[in-house]
């Protein structure tokens, strides 16, 4: 029997990661920075042909990693259609592996698109690892669990096409 999946659950993300796909070919082909999405490992199972099946391991790391000027970038890419951002919307490894590359000095961050019913387009806003820290931290010590659109609005940069880019958000790292 052919197991079936929720499209809309398996495609999540994916308006987002290929707007940022599109800007890492851009600034790749610039020769500005070198910044890869980093593919979910799959174990295969069986192979009888050209037709292969297999099943998707465990995922241990951020869809996204590079280099800038030097400097490592690391970040994760997420969507939403409400206007906050749920924490269980990020997997503790993703926290930890951010959390880690922070302390070494990488700029990491969460670029964050909300896709709300009465905008024609995204709000995209790239929140620094130190805000996603205190978050993270209000809601191990019983708080609130999200992170509402209001606070990417007066606390985050909001990343918009610019300066030839689909998704300009190296202004954001505070870096041209």
């Amino acid at each position: 029997m052919r197991q079936t999946y929720n499209r809309s659950h398996a495609n999540r993300g994916a308006k987002l990661e290929m707007l940022v796909d599109m800007t890492h070919n851009q600034l790749r082909n610039a020769g500005i920075a070198d910044i890869r999405k980093i593919p979910t490992p799959v174990q295969i199972t069986s192979a009888k042909g050209k037709y292969v099946t297999g099943r998707l391991e465990k995922a241990t790391w951020v869809d996204y990693s590079g280099v800038y000027q030097g400097r490592a970038i690391i970040f994760d890419a997420k969507e939403t259609t409400i206007k906050n951002l749920p924490l269980a919307n990020i997997a503790q490894h993703q926290y930890e592996l951010l959390h880690s590359w922070h302390k070494q000095g990488a700029h990491a961050f969460l670029l964050v698109a909300f896709w709300l019913k009465e905008k024609n387009e995204p709000e995209v806003y790239m929140l620094p690892f130190r805000y996603l820290e205190q978050a993270w931290q209000t809601k191990a010590a019983g708080g609130r669990k999200s992170i509402p659109l209001a606070f990417f609005q007066e606390h985050c940069q909001r990343v918009t096409s610019g300066s030839g880019f689909v998704l300009n958000y190296l202004p954001a790292l505070g870096v041209q």
